[in-house]
């Protein structure tokens, strides 16, 4: 069994980035106007992000403050928010290159992606379905990332770098899983129904991995980069090529915590 990593609250995790945030508002003064506007601004995570999406995703075919509710009314749930919260601290906690939590929130498109997914999954489930392929197809286009709303992604979820990630329609990702550029969970065809890959908690997806078809990669799994992932894959198993076979075992129970991308 994988042991989920303590996340904080989102609601403690905020002060830390508004600390952090205006340290560096103040030993870089070009960039003061911008993180006060993006971030010191705001009395939450869920305002933040609001706002960097609804600038980001721009243009859009509603009047700015419209947008800007719709995409709050998403954030600020509760259950969505926390995701969000556990989202970039996963980021802090397995890449290397974020030295603070800001840094996810202010310029990491991958996080971005994910967060703008929150949005059009949560409009998909309230029968938005026009108003949630919107922001798909915007998503798609300006981070270079598509989910389909439809796909149910859990938390603690890290989509590395992002470019080129694409989720299908009934893909299923669970906890704590770090996806890096290029993956794609996809379907094998034409055929309709349940046709995407179900991805269990704490598993590790390599630079360029394909998972094809309605399979299950068990929690701990490693798929290494390049491989093309046609059939089930067993917890804490390692699978490798084109197609993918078992090559042994990870070099953690937790791959996808740990990053550790060696065979």
């Amino acid at each position: 069994m994988i042991n989920i990593p303590a996340y904080l609250p989102a609601d403690e995790l905020w002060p830390i980035i508004c600390e952090q945030v205006s340290r560096e508002a103040q030993a870089e003064p070009l960039l003061a106007d911008f993180l006060q506007k993006t971030v010191l601004q705001h009395d939450n995570l869920a305002a933040a992000l609001a706002t960097i999406l609804t600038e980001k995703l721009k243009p859009f075919p509603l009047e700015t403050g419209k947008y800007y509710d719709l995409v709050l009314s998403s954030l600020q749930k509760p259950d969505i928010l926390q995701a969000l919260s556990d989202d970039l601290q996963a980021v802090f906690q397995r890449d290397s290159a974020c030295t603070h939590y800001y840094q996810p929130l202010c310029f990491f498109k991958g996080y971005h992606a994910l967060c703008a997914y929150r949005v059009m999954h949560d409009l998909w489930l309230n029968k938005q379905d026009t108003l949630a392929l919107l922001f798909q197809n915007r998503t798609s286009m300006v981070f270079d990332v598509d989910i389909h709303p439809a796909a149910r992604i859990a938390s603690g979820v890290m989509l590395d770098h992002a470019t080129g990630i694409v989720i299908g329609e009934t893909a299923v990702v669970g906890n704590n899983v770090s996806i890096m550029q290029s993956s794609t969970l996809g379907g094998t065809g034409k055929e309709s129904g349940d046709r995407h890959p179900k991805i269990g908690d704490g598993v590790l997806i390599s630079v360029g991995a394909k998972i094809l078809g309605n399979i299950n990669i068990g929690e701990g799994a490693q798929i290494t980069a390049g491989s093309v992932v046609l059939k089930p894959v067993a917890p804490h198993t390692t699978v490798a090529g084109v197609p993918a076979k078992t090559i042994g075992t990870p070099k953690c129970d937790q791959p996808g915590l740990e990053m550790n991308h060696k065979l």
